[in-house]
């Protein structure tokens, strides 16, 4: 009965996710705020709500609380996040995926960077000055918050300068949906893909209970994968809508909002400082997810025309190779 609802909840993300890439392109064109804002900040939102739940009912609900389970749940995102674009640069058969898209998506990739460099050192930091907190939360989810807001208006006023030209490109696509219409629809497909996301996420915890798999195992590689259905759903939907930059915005925006998913989760762990309080394991998965975004900065700027090896780029061979030695070193230490 549980695959069966794992099924149906991965049927309800793949029509509705379908639709709020649609929509949400429509959106981008109508507003004239581009794919890449409407991708970065809009979309990941809406696709980060299972991890937002996952995360936060691992220390809110569980009992005992599982610190271990709701990092994991957010660095195994970042991971699987970052193998997406693997899929995308093979789905995309003409050219390198990362070709196609806007180098002004490197901004996100480094504020990527730097959000769950601030997170791994939060993790180091905390074995040896476990007080550094304001109250029980702690000072280095604080800084991660701070710092994703700061990113997000800094990447806001550069992608402004983009807006007329970008709305003049694409102003006929979506000419017969009224702005109304898209709104309303869009809504609603972001209501089905939060919805059956969060369900998702606890039939997930409910197959891992049933088949006995280990919290650190689950968090960082079932449950990662899971609750990054919508991510996956929308990132190859967008692709076939030919939005690539809205597909690639979403998942690194994705990441971005991951991380930051640390400061709730931090803010309703009372035992402490989230980071303090986890396993050390979890610097396996920062450090492959630095090393994944530096291979997309690098894809971004070295912007080949063919690809390496026909059906795949070098990068996301690599990105590949990286999610199965993150994912491996992980189940090993749990």
């Amino acid at each position: 009965m549980v695959w069966l609802k794992f099924v149906v909840c991965l049927a309800i993300i793949l029509f509705a996710g379908t639709k709020l890439a649609r929509y949400g392109d429509a959106i981008a064109e109508k507003t004239g705020l581009g794919r890449i804002w409407i991708g970065l900040i809009l979309i990941a939102a809406i696709t980060t709500m299972p991890e937002l739940t996952t995360s936060v009912s691992s220390v809110a609900l569980v009992r005992p609380p599982s610190p271990d389970l709701a990092l994991g749940t957010l660095f195994g995102s970042c991971l699987f996040n970052l193998s997406i674009l693997a899929l995308l640069d093979i789905l995309h058969t003409h050219t390198p995926v990362l070709t196609e898209a806007s180098p002004r998506h490197t901004a996100s990739a480094g504020w990527g960077i730097l959000l769950i460099a601030i997170a791994a050192g939060g993790i180091l930091a905390g074995a040896r000055f476990p007080g550094m907190a304001l109250g029980w939360v702690g000072i280095p989810s604080i800084i991660i918050l701070i710092l994703y807001l700061a990113g997000m208006r800094r990447m806001f006023l550069s992608e402004r300068s983009h807006q007329l030209s970008a709305a003049k490109a694409d102003s006929l696509q979506y000419k017969e949906i009224p702005a109304k219409t898209a709104y309303l629809r869009f809504a609603l497909a972001a209501a089905a893909v939060i919805a059956a996301g969060i369900w998702l996420a606890f039939v997930g915890d409910e197959i891992a209970e049933t088949t006995g798999w280990g919290a650190s195992f689950v968090g960082s590689l079932f449950l990662a994968i899971t609750t990054s259905a919508p991510e996956l759903v929308v990132a190859i939907a967008a692709l076939r809508l030919g939005a690539i930059d809205m597909a690639v915005a979403d998942v690194l925006g994705a990441n971005m909002l991951d991380i930051t998913v640390i400061f709730p989760a931090d803010l309703f762990y009372i035992k402490g400082s989230i980071l303090s309080s986890v396993s050390g394991s979890h610097l396996v998965t920062a450090v492959v997810v630095v090393v994944m975004n530096l291979l997309v900065i690098a894809g971004l700027k070295f912007r080949q025309r063919r690809k390496t090896f026909v059906l795949i780029s070098w990068y996301a061979l690599a990105l590949i190779g990286l999610y199965i030695f993150g994912a491996y070193a992980l189940f090993t230490s749990a």
